[in-house]
């Protein structure tokens, strides 16, 4: 097993903790999701929120560049 060292460790990546640890690298801090599941997220990361609010933020950005 390697070693490795973070500045935040979220454990769990359902909504809270993959809101967590994005708030910590968006605030610049080196981050490790664990998840005792194989693809941590559940619906919402897969199939849910998170992909829709990718594709509004696509939407967003190519409206913007249109103007």
């Amino acid at each position: 097993m390697s070693e490795k060292n973070t500045n935040v460790l979220v454990l769990g990546g359902g909504p809270g903790g993959y809101a967590a640890a994005f708030m910590a690298a968006d605030l610049g801090l080196d981050v490790t999701l664990v998840d005792q599941a194989e693809n941590p997220g559940g619906v919402c990361l897969y199939r849910g929120c998170i992909p829709s609010k990718a594709l509004l933020h696509a939407a967003k950005v190519i409206t913007e560049a249109r103007e």
